[in-house]
């Protein structure tokens, strides 16, 4: 047995070790205890902050089943669908697997043909069938999510002059649906279809919420339950929800402006290395084909990849913020 495959051996039992570890470690019980504890004093305490609180806390707890649930946490094809869905492309999973497995065929053809080396082109070939595809969705549906960010805003003052004005709110969300443009008036118009063939706006709502995944139209959708149970006056609560949520979209491009430099070192960091050996391959062929042949060499390319992986990893969670 060679280094390679020890080195294969070995990666496949750490990885096994981990899942196992992973799937026998249950909830922390003093974690849960202090929950209950403080899920306890919240519901009984006489502070008017508290108990609203406690019934934020009440509502998000409601929702997380459902959520997991329609996330596809039991089917994968559920799940691939629902994120094809936020794409707004209207892609099915037959065209996305059929586009995953010809591109995978052809970068492992290309690589076959210009190294010779046949598992390490179906290696190559399979994580970029499988990434490439995985990235371009994440791209297209990161996208549709910006598009939502900076209309949602536009959309809830809409709501809060329709209330305003006397409109009952049913009737507001068709307005939102028909005035305004882009991902927001497509959703809104799919909770008024909704709502027009029996269901309850709560759960018209909830469905969109669960779908979008989106932190801006739960705090919209937790803000219509609390004031529900609480009372008070919606146009007002709507009004400063939308200043909420402007403020953090502008706190979100602070945050971005002043981690673009970081971000562009990282990426010509992380891209110079591949640049570097592309040229090469293609200037001088014969001088780096032995880096495919020679078993020292691809254990000492696999390693660098291994440590470029973990570079890029701690970078970007560097200039991650959760806002």
């Amino acid at each position: 047995m060679n280094i390679l495959q020890l080195m294969l051996l070995a990666g496949g039992l750490a990885s096994v070790g981990a899942l196992v570890v992973a799937a026998f470690a249950g909830p922390s019980a003093s974690k849960e205890s202090n929950r209950r504890l403080r899920a306890v004093r919240l519901r009984h305490s006489e502070s008017t902050s508290d108990r609203l609180e406690a019934q934020m806390r009440k509502a998000v707890a409601a929702r997380k089943p459902r959520v997991h649930r329609i996330a596809g946490s039991g089917s994968r094809i559920d799940a691939l669908a629902l994120r094809l869905h936020r794409t707004g492309k209207g892609w099915s999973v037959t065209q996305y697997l059929y586009s995953s497995l010809g591109l995978a065929g052809f970068i492992a053809a290309i690589i076959f043909l210009k190294s010779g080396a046949l598992f390490l082109a179906l290696a190559i070939g399979l994580a970029a069938g499988a990434g490439i595809p995985h990235m371009a969705v994440n791209h297209f549906i990161k996208r549709r999510a910006n598009s939502f960010t900076v209309k949602f805003p536009d959309a809830i003052e809409l709501l809060v002059r329709g209330l305003r004005s006397g409109l009952p709110v049913t009737e507001t969300l068709g307005v939102v649906a028909q005035e305004v443009p882009g991902p927001v008036g497509e959703e809104f118009k799919l909770i008024t279809d909704r709502i027009k063939v029996g269901k309850t706006m709560e759960d018209a709502l909830q469905e969109t919420a669960d779908r979008l995944a989106m932190p801006e139209f739960n705090f919209f959708c937790i803000t219509l339950a609390i004031q529900r149970e609480t009372g008070g006056n919606l146009a007002e609560t709507l009004a400063n929800l939308a200043d909420v949520l402007r403020k953090r979209a502008q706190m979100k491009l602070k945050i971005r402006a002043m981690s673009s430099e970081s971000k562009a070192s990282a990426y010509i960091v992380g891209a110079l290395p591949f640049i570097v050996f592309g040229m090469i391959w293609w200037i001088n062929p014969n001088y780096i084909g032995t880096f495919f042949i020679d078993q020292r060499l691809i254990v000492a390319g696999l390693g660098g990849l291994i440590w470029m992986g973990i570079g890029a990893f701690i970078m970007a969670k560097m200039v991650s913020f959760e806002i």
